[in-house]
């Protein structure tokens, strides 16, 4: 049968201004509402805590201008799974992929839903972790059976989301504002020179600006990614930096600091103080419902990247099987079940840091593959990021700063991640024994079965 090539169609690809809303989309979330209270409560001087915020977004944009390089020169989507297969060894790419399962995803749906369940409890007399459980399950349940996915929907969302930002920036600061006590409360309090306890409210920060590389992720989908990646990583991360520590302005403004101090709802605290009670309550309801969206969001994506791993390696394709409708339900309910179990074992306070130590390293290890990159792959052509190597130096700077005195000062949570990462080790090299044997004794049926997963 002839076919007309005018029929056939190319794959759809996204410029960047959509790539740039992505990265919009995946940052904008949980940190920038619930972690502000746990800086409070490690430094009690407002300058401090906008110099935190200033050091994050800066931190953002020297790790967006890295990746960009990174992802227009080996332009494979994956992200961390395929920078560091290519330019370390593909046992750091498995551990990344392991790492992006248990903590990127696991333990960043559990945060949100952890979130949800803090905004929910001034409009429903309900515990926070049942409300936390629920929406898990729920939206497990929800993605297990249906693959309709709205980008308008989405993008929509998102837009909700930088409105109610805006908003609350704007009325932060048209208000009169609430916190009465001078700015230089808390002056008393060694903030810069304890660094220890610096890096540790670093950490929240940084958190909340998780989500700068989103971009890099989809590569592939991206129309001209040489010219497109660099925009919309750095474009995207550098906006919402100034979102960011503008509505950290304006909560510190509307908020007094003994009120936000370890407190995780600290969106609905501002907009109680600006409008009262009454529409405090309806906007937590707004965030909450924001907060879902992020949540169905990484539900839906993160079980991807275990479907992405089962290909790959053997001893994950419990987890190749999809339903009828190309699914991947054994996935979901996996990643599901990793985050129903941190949120029973750790407090948000523990997951945040847990989380914050292991991406921090993860990152730190891909930023310096610009190094090897250029080192290994000069012929190549791609986006080059300015000043080399000063841009990543400071970010590596900056990374090893945070790890070391996170290890000091927070042994717990840091020895949990690298606990996470022996883990991940074992099941690499158990999988590779597991090969091996597989090989050894069942060669026809691998075959048949690599047949069967082709077709």
């Amino acid at each position: 049968m002839n076919v007309s090539i005018h029929t056939m169609r190319k794959p759809q690809k996204i410029g960047w201004g959509s790539a740039a809303a992505v990265v919009v989309a995946n940052m904008v979330g949980t940190g920038v509402f619930t972690s502000l209270g746990f800086q409070v409560g490690i430094v009690q001087n407002r300058y401090a805590i906008l110099l935190l915020w200033a050091l994050g977004g800066l931190n953002a944009l020297l790790g967006a201008f890295a990746y960009a390089e990174l992802g227009t020169h080996l332009r494979r989507s994956g992200g961390e799974y395929h920078y560091l297969s290519t330019l370390y060894h593909p046992f750091l790419g498995y551990l990344s992929g392991w790492i992006s399962i248990t903590v990127g995803f696991g333990a960043s749906v559990a945060l949100t839903a952890m979130a949800m369940g803090f905004y929910m409890t001034p409009f429903i007399d309900v515990n926070p972790t049942f409300i936390a459980f629920a929406s898990i399950i729920i939206l497990s349940l929800v993605h297990s059976f249906s693959i309709r996915q709205s980008s308008l929907v989405q993008n929509g969302l998102t837009m909700l989301k930088v409105a109610l930002i805006v908003l609350l920036i704007v009325a932060g600061w048209y208000l009169p504002p609430a916190a009465k006590e001078s700015w230089q409360s808390g002056a008393d309090n060694p903030w810069i020179w304890d660094s220890s306890a610096f890096v540790v409210a670093l950490v929240f920060v940084n958190y909340s600006y998780s989500g700068w590389n989103a971009a890099a992720y989809i590569v592939e989908e991206i129309r001209n990614p040489i010219r497109n990646l660099p925009r919309a990583l750095i474009g995207g991360a550098a906006v919402v930096s100034v979102l960011y520590i503008l509505l950290q302005l304006s909560f510190l403004r509307q908020v007094p600091l003994e009120v936000l101090m370890q407190k995780v709802e600290v969106g609905h605290l501002a907009a109680e103080s600006m409008f009262g009670p009454a529409i405090g309550n309806w906007f937590s309801v707004i965030i909450a419902l924001l907060l879902a969206s992020s949540l169905s969001a990484m539900v839906w994506v993160g079980p991807r990247i275990t479907g992405s791993m089962a290909k790959d390696h053997d001893n994950w394709s419990f987890f190749r099987i999809q339903n009828k409708h190309g699914i991947p339900v054994r996935a979901i309910w996996f990643q599901a079940i990793i985050s129903l179990a941190l949120i029973l074992t750790g407090t948000f306070e523990q997951l945040l840091l847990y989380s914050g130590f292991i991406l921090q390293l993860f990152n730190a290890l891909t930023i310096a593959g610009v190094f090897i990159l250029r080192y290994k792959f000069p012929e190549l052509r791609g986006y080059r990021s300015p000043f080399f190597p000063w841009l990543q130096l400071v970010f590596l700077i900056i990374s090893v700063w945070m790890l070391v005195f996170l290890l000091i000062d927070k042994p717990f949570e840091s020895l949990l991640g690298i606990a996470n990462l022996a883990l991940g080790a074992i099941t690499f090299f158990w999988g590779k024994k597991i090969t091996h044997l597989f090989n050894r004794y069942l060669p026809k049926r691998k075959v048949d079965v690599e047949k069967q997963h082709l077709q």
